[in-house]
């Protein structure tokens, strides 16, 4: 059935980013059509995620991207009265002797952007986590940093989104993308929805959302599988913790502990299978560092695999289409969709209300630096 109502903005997506999306515009006075394949919101990257926020980086924009986003994260509850599991429990950098200068550089950087960081010796790095120091130059703690809970966030901005007169449905796959004149009419099945802009949120899909428009936008999925402990497994609380030199990373999560790490010949293509060889690698890599990890007991049942929503270098892509000036791209954030959501939709509205983004310089963002080969791969702390 085609829904006769001509929205401002159609959003395919109902993960972070499209429901952050969504919020602000509609706080806008935007009228907002949300449509997402799924039953419920956040339940493609979002939801697998390992929910980790931080404003530790390497390079100012994703810096600058994340800080804001966390301190309206940190807000959100005095603002609109909902908790979304907002914890600044910290978050922990183990960061090999080689990379120690490079690091400070980066403390540095952070400061500048107002980031609370601590630069720690190794003795105050494993009061807050135990691990063997062997060939580690020092550690960085973000003490705003830590993590939220992706479904309270997710479903809060669209409650609020709803609140302003948003349209929210799911069990609508988008299967085709038509324009006509100035409008979209972007089809889900039996629903049309006319809007005079579409903002592709699709996460890991996206490519596909786009190329339904005769559009190019390379982003791909890319696996990410989570390990727990049994539950009570550990007396002590660990923080959100990344070894710099192996990349694994873990935090506590209730009783239990997570761990986690990128395998290195993970294939593209979207995958939430359970890789259980590729834990017993991990724990091998994990084994000289963080040597009680392997004695702690397994739950296979509190285990899961999410995918990541990747570019080429690893940063995302936001901003109006070349070809489509009212085609917006809100994805490809490779990990780091849930720490800039806030902030992403925030400029997003600015596109659409505007007509460009003006108030912080994206361009590094943009979808042309893939056409002209202008890319830097800047983004040096993704795992």
């Amino acid at each position: 059935m085609t829904n006769p109502t001509v929205y401002d903005v159609v959003v395919v997506g109902a993960g972070i980013i499209g429901a952050s999306c969504a919020h602000h515009l509609a706080q806008q006075g935007h009228k907002v059509a949300v449509l997402e394949a799924k039953a419920g919101a956040a339940e493609g990257s979002t939801g697998l995620s390992f929910a980790s926020v931080r404003a530790q980086w390497a390079d100012g924009l994703n810096t600058e991207l994340s800080w804001r986003s966390i301190r309206f994260y940190r807000d959100f509850q005095d603002r609109h009265g909902i908790d979304i599991g907002y914890q600044p429990n910290g978050y922990l950098f183990l960061v090999p002797e080689a990379n120690w200068e490079r690091q400070l550089h980066a403390v540095e950087l952070q400061r500048a952007h107002g980031v609370p960081v601590e630069v720690l010796d190794v003795d105050r790095a494993q009061k807050i986590t135990p691990f063997d120091p062997a060939g580690i130059g020092g550690a960085t703690w973000g003490t705003a940093d830590g993590q939220i809970d992706p479904h309270s966030a997710t479903n809060a901005f669209l409650a609020l989104a709803r609140g302003k007169g948003a349209d929210v449905f799911f069990k609508a796959p988008v299967d085709a993308i038509d324009k006509a004149g100035e409008l979209w009419t972007v089809s889900a099945g039996d629903r049309a929805v006319t809007a005079r802009h579409v903002i592709n949120a699709a996460g890991g899909w996206a490519g596909e959302v786009a190329g339904l428009a005769g559009l190019d936008v390379p982003v791909v999925h890319s696996r990410r599988n989570v390990y727990a402990t049994a539950e009570g497994a550990l007396d002590s609380y660990v923080p959100m913790t990344v070894d710099l030199a192996t990349g694994v990373y873990m935090r506590s999560e209730g009783r239990r502990l997570l761990f986690a790490g990128a395998k290195p010949t993970e294939v593209d293509g979207y995958n939430t299978a359970i890789d259980w060889p590729w834990m017993e690698e991990l724990l091998a890599l994990a084994a000289d560092r963080f040597p009680w990890l392997v004695e702690l007991p397994l739950d296979r049942r509190a285990c899961w695999a999410g995918t990541y929503e990747n570019t080429p270098d690893h940063d995302g892509i936001v901003g109006a289409d070349p070809r489509e000036p009212q085609w917006i791209n809100a994805c490809g954030f490779s990990g780091h969709g849930l720490i800039q959501a806030p902030e992403i939709g925030r400029l997003v509205t600015e596109q659409v209300t505007t007509g460009a983004i003006t108030s912080i310089d994206l361009s590094e963002l943009s979808l042309t630096r893939f056409q002209t080969g202008a890319i830097e791969n800047s983004v040096s702390l993704v795992f």
